[in-house]
């Protein structure tokens, strides 16, 4: 979706300002906010694509006034509604009032927590076919504004490229945030010249692109 949290290549908004011995955290609330989103995640109640449509369709004001981890508390708030496990009125008041709804999986603990963020979550899957593209193929993106989620970002949208890897077959994200399951599909890492994507600069820029956002140049 076209939404604020696709700024790459955009105009007015000045430059990215590191912040000096950034710490990890800057509080405790951050880091309750993190485990949250990560042992719900856990739980097996929604996709990663998900939640991070979740994030992306907030309001733009409330987005980009917005810290990294204010941000991640709204979309977990979002989710935990949408999915019925708290309502509302429950946001406001600070008190439960539902009843406990079953979760698809149980939360970890602590032990099984740490063992589920070692293990990680891949998301490499089996392909039913052979990829379309290979080293060296000379491909254009799709010029397309999605409702929902996507990762082609818009400054790339359109544009010329050259196939430099196959990265595998893995979840799509595109529809897996939309609830229409894994439909995994080839993914594919896609150079681009900087002056093709930004009018300017002489280097390359790669980005990794699923299939289906891609068409053989000339076609």
């Amino acid at each position: 979706m076209n939404g604020p949290h696709d700024m790459g290549g955009m105009r007015c908004y000045g430059p990215v300002v590191a912040e000096r011995d950034e710490p990890l955290f800057h509080g405790a609330w951050e880091k309750r906010a993190l485990a949250l989103t990560v042992a719900m995640g856990a739980a097996g109640m929604w996709t990663l694509d998900r939640m991070r449509f979740a994030r992306e369709s907030l309001p733009p004001v409330q987005y980009l006034s917005s810290t990294y981890y204010e941000i991640w508390l709204a979309a977990l708030e979002t989710m935990l509604v949408e999915k019925g496990l708290l309502a509302a009125a429950e946001l406001d008041s600070g008190q439960a009032s539902s009843p406990p709804v079953a979760l698809n999986r149980p939360v970890a603990d602590r032990q099984g927590m740490a063992a589920i963020l070692a293990r990680g979550g891949p998301v490499e899957r089996e392909a039913s076919r052979q990829p379309a593209f290979a080293s060296g193929d000379r491909v254009v993106t799709s010029d397309t504004h999605p409702a929902g989620h996507t990762r082609l970002p818009r400054y790339a949208r359109g544009k010329p490229g050259i196939i430099a890897a196959v990265q595998g077959c893995h979840v799509f994200p595109d529809s897996n945030a939309a609830g229409q399951g894994e439909n995994p599909q080839w993914l594919y890492s896609v150079a681009f010249r900087a002056a093709d994507l930004f009018g300017a600069g002489i280097h390359e820029v790669f980005l990794d692109c699923f299939e289906p956002y891609l068409s053989s140049e000339g076609t």
